[in-house]
């Protein structure tokens, strides 16, 4: 379908432009679903069904974008970053910033969900043991990401 082409080629993209780095929080990630949820009923409109117009529920529109949703886009673009960042040279700038610990505690209260909770997270999720040794092989770490695309969220 050209709409749905469209979709997600171009305004997809647009919607996450550098969504590698996001922490996705529960309120962001309910916000992006409501968004495209909305997008896929316009592209699909509303089913007749015996002469009643009905739209489309979340399970159909799921079913029918085979669970290729925004947030497991996210997901997949964040671990496919993890591996492109866990095979660089320990010289490089973005890996010294990741694998730099400050010396200051961290503020008294719940801590703040980072970026790399969320990516170690996901990694449990996809059952990967050791994601540090996986990453060095590209080509079963980019299954990997494949396979993140079409993952269903657990409740």
């Amino acid at each position: 379908m050209a709409k749905l082409k469209l979709y997600c080629s171009v305004i997809r993209p647009r919607v996450t432009y550098a969504c590698e780095t996001w922490t996705l929080k529960e309120t962001i990630t309910n916000r992006l679903m409501v968004f495209e949820r909305k997008v896929l009923r316009k592209i699909f409109g509303p089913t007749n069904k015996n002469g009643i117009w009905q739209i489309k529920t979340n399970q159909e529109l799921d079913k029918t974008i085979k669970h290729k949703n925004i947030i497991n886009f996210i997901r997949a673009q964040m671990l496919g970053w993890l591996g492109h960042m866990g095979r660089m040279q320990e010289t490089r700038m973005v890996k010294a910033i990741y694998s730099w610990k400050p010396i200051s505690r961290r503020p008294i209260g719940r801590p703040k969900v980072r970026w790399e909770d969320d990516v170690r997270k996901d990694t449990q999720r996809s059952k990967v043991p050791n994601w540090k040794t996986l990453v060095q092989d590209k080509g079963r770490w980019k299954e990997l990401v494949e396979k993140a695309k079409t993952q269903h969220k657990e409740l």
